[in-house]
């Protein structure tokens, strides 16, 4: 009502030029004389038929003696004033778009592309689990971040629901803590060969633990996410981006995320995990430094590298890393991935071993993304 009585009281810049030119005695044809223009333009002006230009600004101001900003400025809030007041359906359709990343989700399949403003936020509501807008996702989960741990965006929310969905359909054998223990034994002697990646679904199913692969999802800087799907911490899941294609970083992302499930961490998510500076560990929560510490005795214990380092530097070759790896057991990218984490060789060195992982985890893990979709 509000947005209608200020549209009734609107006046137009051709009221206000009808004025000037009975003050003054002159015709329409008087002023399109004086200013140049056709008469009909005047007259489309002055009826509102046609928007004063910057240009017809400058005329009408030297006209009449005013400045230009006048006629515009009057042009502007008249337009402004007679725009019918549909910003209803904007203002939902921001307010779902603040919660999920809802063209990515429908490219991606996640939900159903929709005809109406109401469909798309039921839909949006069912696949983050609330009644409505203002309700926050119901579970709590530590995240973790280069730079905070906080401030969860709308896509990094997305991603985790979307790998909640998807392991609550699979199946596999019951968990216990044991079954934890035995199953980092296992996976310790799959490291020194890429191929041997293929298992991990299986043995990670075979201990209770539902594991897949999701493609983050643009900006969400996700490497992976560890949480329980039953009540009293039963149900463990890990769920790895894969983001950084190579070997160094499945193996890292992979231990932080069993970590996480061996301390009994609540939910988690792991984002810029990959790509963190070691000089950041102080600013982590003490579960992720755990979590850290975990993943980085999964593949070489820290007594193993520390002696390597002190025997090596500062000449790491290729050879003695190959050396090295070769003899407790691990794929040389690791080793490349553990100095460069801690700073003692460049990111350019032995690039060639942190060799890609993703198709071969992709071949047996149950996934979504680069062209694999999951229907629920």
């Amino acid at each position: 009502m509000e947005k209608k009585s200020v549209a009734l009281h609107a006046f137009s810049p051709g009221e206000y030029i009808r004025d000037e030119l009975e003050a003054r005695g002159w015709t329409q044809l008087d002023l399109a004389t004086i200013m140049g223009r056709p008469l009909r333009t005047v007259n489309e002006i002055i009826s509102a038929k046609k928007s004063v230009t910057p240009e017809t600004a400058v005329g009408l101001a030297k006209a009449f003696g005013t400045s230009a900003e006048l006629w515009l400025n009057l042009e502007g809030s008249y337009r402004l004033a007679m725009v019918k007041d549909d910003d209803t359906e904007v203002a939902h359709k921001a307010k779902i778009f603040g919660l999920a990343p809802v063209n990515e989700m429908t490219k991606r399949e996640w939900i159903k592309p929709h005809n109406t403003v109401d469909e798309l936020e039921k839909s949006v509501l069912a696949f983050f689990e609330i009644a409505t807008l203002d309700d926050k996702p119901k579970v709590s989960f530590a995240a973790r971040k280069s730079t905070s741990y906080d401030n969860i965006t709308p896509a990094q929310l997305a991603w985790f629901y979307r790998a909640k969905h998807i392991a609550a359909g699979m199946q596999v054998k019951k968990y216990s803590k044991d079954n934890l223990i035995g199953l980092v034994k296992t996976l310790r002697s799959l490291a020194g060969h890429v191929e041997e990646l293929r298992h991990i679904p299986k043995l990670l199913a075979d201990a209770g633990i539902r594991f897949l692969v999701i493609e983050h999802l643009t900006g969400s800087k996700i490497d992976g996410g560890a949480f329980w799907l039953g009540k009293n911490k039963t149900e463990p899941a890990i769920v790895l981006s894969i983001r950084y294609d190579r070997v160094d970083g499945l193996w890292h992302t992979l231990g932080h995320e069993l970590g996480h499930i061996h301390n009994e961490d609540d939910f988690s998510l792991d984002i810029d995990l990959v790509n963190e500076n070691a000089d950041a560990r102080t600013q982590k929560p003490e579960s992720e430094i755990k979590a850290d510490e975990f993943a980085e005795q999964l593949t070489i214990q820290r007594s193993e590298l520390d002696d390597f380092i002190v025997r090596t530097k500062p000449l790491y070759a290729k050879k003695k890393i190959e050396g090295f790896a070769a003899r407790i057991g691990v794929h040389p990218g690791i080793v490349v991935g553990q100095l460069q984490h801690r700073k003692e060789i460049s990111y350019s060195h032995s690039r060639e071993m942190l060799v890609k992982v993703r198709d071969i985890v992709t071949s047996t893990a149950q996934t979504d993304g680069w062209g694999h979709k999951v229907g629920l």
